[in-house]
C-alpha cells in the first residue's frame, strides 16, 4: 500500500485557542500532580516508546496528549511494511527525545481501537494532540517524509496548544512515572488571554475581539492574540448571517466586491479555505483601485486566521502577487 500524506493544517479551526488554553491547563496539572508526587520530572529515553491497549488508552493517550504529541502506530506480528516501519518510529521517537510520544497498538489484539479510528490497512499512523485526533499517513513511508511530518506535528503541538515535551534523562530508570518539563512562568499576558477565551466561549465575540486588541496594544508581536483576534473577528462578521442569502448574491452579482467577501467569509468558517482564498483572488483581478485594496486587506485577514506557514497561503500569496501585479 502507497503512503497517503495527511496535512497536518486540516480544516480552519475555529476553536483553537480555546483548546490551547485547556490543553495548557492539563499540562499544569500534570506538573504539579507530579510535584506532589515527588516526581523527578525526567523519564527514561525507554518511555518514550510505549504499547497500549484498549484499557489504558484513556490513561497513556489521552491524557497524555495534553503534555506532549502522541504518535500512535497501528501494527500486526504478520504485516511486512509494519517491520519496516516500527522500527524507524521508535528510533525517531527517542531522538526527538521527549518532543513526541510513541504508543503501539498491535490491530489483532485492539480490533476497537481499529474501528474507532477508521483504518481500512496497516501500517497506518496517527497522532493526538491535546485530545484531537489527527491522522498522518498510511502504508510504508520513508524517513524523510517521516522527519517531516513529525516536525509539524511537534510545530502544531507547540504553537496551537502549547505543549511543552517531557523531559528526558539518560540516566533515569525506565518505567518512571512520565511527568511534563518544568512549569514555565506565567507570560504578562496569560490574564488578559483568558479574559478573550472565557469570552468566545461564553459567545461575547465584541469582547473577545477587545480583549485581544488589549493584548495588541501591549505587545503587538503576540502571536497568540493576532490568531485569536483573526478568529474572533470572523466568528463576528458570520454571526447571524443568512448562508443561503449570502452565497446567493455572489453568485449574482461575481464583480460585487462585498459579496464576494462575505462568501469567502462563510467558505473559510466552513473549512473551505482554499474555495475562500481563490474567490477573493479572482475577484482582484476584476477590480481596481480602492475595490482592489479592499480585498487585499481582508485576504491578509484570512491568511492570518489560517496561519503564515500554512501551505494553502503561501500558495494564495503568490497567486494574490501575480493578480495584482
Amino acid at each position: 500500500m502507497q503512503p497517503r500524506n495527511m496535512s497536518m493544517s486540516g480544516v480552519v479551526d475555529l476553536a483553537a485557542v480555546k483548546a490551547a488554553q485547556e490543553a495548557k491547563a492539563k499540562a499544569e496539572q500534570a506538573r504539579a500532580q507530579a510535584a506532589r508526587e515527588g516526581g523527578t520530572g525526567a523519564i527514561s529515553p525507554a518511555d518514550l516508546v510505549i504499547d497500549v491497549d484498549e484499557a489504558g488508552f484513556e490513561r497513556d493517550v489521552l491524557q497524555r496528549s495534553a503534555e506532549v504529541p502522541v504518535v500512535i502506530d497501528f501494527w500486526a506480528e504478520w504485516c511486512e511494511p509494519c517491520k519496516q516501519l516500527s522500527p524507524v518510529l521508535e528510533r525517531l521517537a527517542v531522538e526527538y527525545n521527549g518532543r513526541i510520544l510513541l504508543a503501539k497498538v498491535d490491530v489483532d489484539a485492539n480490533q476497537m481501537l481499529m474501528q474507532q479510528f477508521g483504518i481500512q490497512g496497516i501500517p497506518a499512523v496517527f497522532a493526538v494532540v491535546a485530545g484531537q485526533a489527527l491522522p498522518l499517513f498510511q502504508g510504508a513511508a520513508g524517513e524523510a517524509q517521516i522527519r517531516q511530518t513529525l516536525d509539524q506535528l511537534v510545530q502544531v503541538g507547540e504553537q496551537r496548544f502549547g505543549l511543552t515535551g517531557l523531559t528526558v534523562d539518560p540516566e533515569a530508570a525506565p518505567g518512571g512515572a512520565p511527568v511534563a518539563a518544568p512549569e514555565q512562568p506565567a507570560g504578562p499576558y496569560d490574564g488578559l488571554l483568558e479574559a478573550a477565551v472565557q469570552a468566545l466561549d461564553s459567545g461575547d465575540l465584541p469582547g473577545a475581539v477587545q480583549a485581544y486588541k488589549n493584548v495588541l496594544n501591549e505587545d503587538p508581536g503576540n502571536e497568540e492574540a493576532k490568531l485569536g483576534l483573526a478568529q474572533a473577528e470572523l466568528l463576528q462578521r458570520v454571526q447571524g448571517v443568512d448562508p443561503q442569502q449570502v452565497r446567493r448574491e455572489a453568485a449574482d452579482k461575481p464583480a460585487d466586491v462585498q459579496a464576494q467577501i462575505a462568501a469567502a467569509d462563510l467558505d473559510l468558517v466552513g473549512g473551505h479555505v482554499e474555495d475562500a482564498f481563490g474567490r477573493l483572488i479572482e475577484t482582484v483581478g476584476r477590480t481596481v483601485g480602492d475595490d482592489r485594496d479592499t480585498l487585499r486587506m481582508r485576504l491578509v485577514e484570512l491568511f492570518e486566521v489560517v496561519g503564515p506557514d500554512d501551505p494553502r497561503v503561501i500558495a494564495a500569496r503568490r497567486a494574490l502577487a501575480r493578480a495584482l501585479f
